[in-house]
This record gives structure tokens, sequence and C-alpha cells, in this order.
């Protein structure tokens, strides 16, 4: 078992910033990837941005330029930078992490429970 706890979520105004972090723990050989989804009400979810082992990245168009993804590996914690927020910001955020369990080394891919950011004046 693998699980993902997020912090950082809160209310903050247009223009803003916020940094979100989510710290992996469990039954960890490696992580590849872990990457950060957000849900608005009524809407699906949607990637916002991913990481991998190397450092790669990948962000919807939407945050390029206004957030960045970053990792400690050491840690097996991701977080996700957010500057000037936009009140479209506003969503539950939700951490994701997949790679490969200790022991039987099958794979895994767990969410953490979500973090609730709110843009609004």
């Amino acid at each position: 078992q693998v699980q993902l706890v997020e912090s950082g979520g809160g209310l903050v105004q247009p223009g803003g910033s916020l940094r979100l972090s989510c710290a992996a723990s469990g039954s960890i050989f490696t992580i590849v990837r872990m990457g950060w989804y957000r849900q608005a009400p009524g809407k699906q979810r949607d990637l916002v941005a991913t990481i991998t082992s190397g450092s790669s990245t990948n962000y919807a168009d939407s945050v390029k330029g206004r957030f960045t993804i970053s990792r400690d590996n050491a840690k097996n914690t991701v977080y996700l930078q957010m500057n000037s927020l936009k009140p479209e910001d506003t969503a539950v955020y939700y951490c994701n992490a997949d790679g490969i369990e200790e022991g039987d080394y099958g794979p895994f891919d767990s969410w953490g429970q979500g973090t609730q950011v709110t843009v609004s004046s």
C-alpha cells in the first residue's frame, strides 16, 4: 500500500500564490511519476502537471508559465508552486503517484484525498 498526503491548499486572492505539497509513504520501491490533477465542481478531473523521476515535466496549457512542479526524490515528495492564481484555478487538487511497490514489485497508482484551492476576492 502506498499513501499520499497533500497539504497547502486554502483561500487566496486573484494574483496570489500557493504552494501545495504531497508526501508519499508506504511500501515504495520506486516512484516513476508524480503529478497533480484538479477537479472543479461539476467538471471532470484534469491534469495540471506531472514530473518523472528524471525531472521531466508536463503541464496543462492553462497553467504553463504560472505553475511549477518539482520533486524531492529522497523524500518521495512532490510540490506545486502556483503563482498568478485566477478564479478559474479554483478546484480540489489531487496528488497522484505511480511506480513499483516493495515486496512483490508490482505496480501501484495511488491518489491523495485532495486539497481545496479557492481563488476569490
